[in-house]
């Protein structure tokens, strides 16, 4: 069996669209990366699936069931498309945690009219707080056009501060482009 080496408390793991973040991120809380028998861990999804279900988003309903069959059964998920601190705060950190992904979360926040400072503020203290080892996914939106409209630039610009507060708080911070990891904070695991 291989040994897996401990997470920092908080990692971060970014990367665009399709880049493989999600993939790499459930092999690093599983501790499947050097091979060996998964462990049990805990998946924050922040989509918001009855919202989608409501606009029949199919594309949506088969990510979700493409993403379900390749984590299997020892992964427990936590739907949680808005408070996700709360549910970092009841964690008693026996397992490690995969929030996935804090881009939709964003999204969820702005079109629901919540304060995304205030719920940004109450991620970081959680996380802070928290007993588990957590692994933070988001989109890595910057590196495009400037949109053309309000919502997509406050989207985009809000997506930038959330990443960087979060890699500042984060051990470890991890880009994904074309599937290859790149530590930018902290060492990739061998």
């Amino acid at each position: 069996m291989a040994v897996v080496p401990p997470l920092p408390h908080v990692t971060l793991v970014l990367g665009g669209a399709r880049s493989g973040k999600s993939t790499y991120a459930e092999k690093l809380v599983e501790g499947t990366l050097a091979g060996g028998a998964p462990r049990p861990a805990l998946l924050v999804a922040t989509a918001d699936l009855a919202d989608s279900a409501r606009h029949g988003d199919d594309e949506m309903a088969a990510r979700v069931a493409m993403h379900r069959q390749r984590r299997g059964t020892h992964w427990q998920t936590i739907e949680e498309p808005v408070d996700i601190a709360a549910v970092l705060r009841r964690q008693d950190g026996t397992r490690p945690v995969l929030v996935d992904c804090l881009t939709l979360w964003l999204s969820n926040l702005l079109l629901r009219g919540h304060d995304v400072d205030g719920a940004g503020e109450a991620l970081a203290a959680a996380l802070a707080d928290s007993r588990a080892t957590i692994v933070l996914v988001a989109n890595e939106v910057g590196l495009g056009i400037v949109p053309d409209n309000a919502l997509a630039r406050r989207f985009r610009d809000e997506a930038g501060r959330l990443n960087m507060r979060l890699a500042r708080q984060a051990g470890q911070v991890v880009v994904l482009v074309a599937g290859l990891p790149m530590a930018i904070k902290g060492a990739l695991p061998a």
